[in-house]
């Protein structure tokens, strides 16, 4: 990887990590629903009058806009108005791969090696030790929803897969576009679960602080961030960049202790290193077995 893109991908995992700590501040000046419209409305304007809409059937756009931004976010977003350390919560996200795994087998029909199955195994045992500390500073409906929010990022690959079958398109104006479709579900869900008077109250206390949140979430985040990440793998294959998403929870775990001070006990850190090691054996495992056979 060039030096200039490998410095892009440390950006990318920068700005991603400390999307967790941007949340938690921004759940504390907003409804979490209705910050989830904010966040879309922002990412999606100006950008779509600057982007042309790629050909992409308008149903994946909706299927895309539902799973990996209404859903993933009206969870993740709660779970950490909720009382869910936002570091903890970069971490347990990261579960969102071997959903991934359990989705491309079910829907897509496609196998697992034997490294994969090694991996879920790990990660399953590190996010039973997650969620047995509920109440050690973390709630369990926080941690649970963590995970709904990790499923539904899941069920978005899967789209995106179904995307890419579309042929070569511009992914950013793809993300930009899809941004149309969680405003209006945001708002309903903020209108039923939140009422009226707590988003009439938000948006007349909007402030400085307010808007910088949904401005870092939309074009930092969003924009910035997965503009980027598509660059990367547009350029290169696929298991040389997503290693570096391993590194979000370390900024994640950082960002939450420097800014909130939220210490882990040590069933946490157990529970975190067997989800990164099952993480790591997903990624490197098969890459290992191969290079080790091939020595002479």
């Amino acid at each position: 990887m060039r030096p200039v893109d490998l410095v892009l991908a440390l950006l990318v995992v920068v700005v991603w990590g400390l999307n967790f700590a941007v949340i938690k501040t921004g759940v504390a000046e907003v409804p979490p629903l209705l910050l989830g419209a904010l966040r879309f409305l922002l990412a999606a304007c100006p950008a779509v009058f600057l982007l042309r809409p790629p050909k992409v059937p308008w149903r994946l756009y909706m299927a895309y806009g539902m799973t990996i931004s209404v859903g993933q976010f009206a969870f993740l977003f709660s779970a950490i108005h909720l009382g869910m350390p936002s570091g903890l919560a970069s971490l347990v996200l990261q579960s969102q791969a071997f959903f991934t795994m359990l989705f491309a087998a079910l829907w897509l029909g496609e196998g697992w090696r034997c490294s994969q199955l090694a991996g879920l195994v790990l990660a399953t045992c590190g996010l039973l030790l997650i969620g047995s500390a509920h109440g050690l500073s973390m709630p369990l409906t926080g941690f649970l929803l963590t995970i709904a929010a990790a499923s539904m990022w899941a069920a978005g690959n899967i789209v995106t897969r179904a995307v890419a079958r579309c042929g070569p398109i511009n992914q950013l104006a793809f993300v930009v576009w899809a941004s149309l479709v969680p405003p209006l579900p945001f708002l309903a869900l903020s209108l039923l679960i939140e009422g009226e008077p707590a988003m009439a109250e938000a948006l007349t206390g909007f402030n400085w602080r307010s808007f910088a949140a949904v401005a870092y979430l939309a074009w930092a985040a969003t924009l910035l961030g997965y503009g980027l990440w598509t660059r990367l793998l547009s350029r290169y294959p696929a298991n040389q960049v997503a290693p570096f998403s391993l590194l979000v929870p370390v900024v994640g775990l950082t960002t939450g202790w420097l800014v909130f001070d939220e210490a882990l006990r040590p069933v946490h850190f157990a529970g975190g290193a067997l989800l990164m090691l099952g993480l790591a054996v997903n990624l490197f495992a098969t890459r290992l077995l191969t290079w080790a056979r091939a020595r002479p």
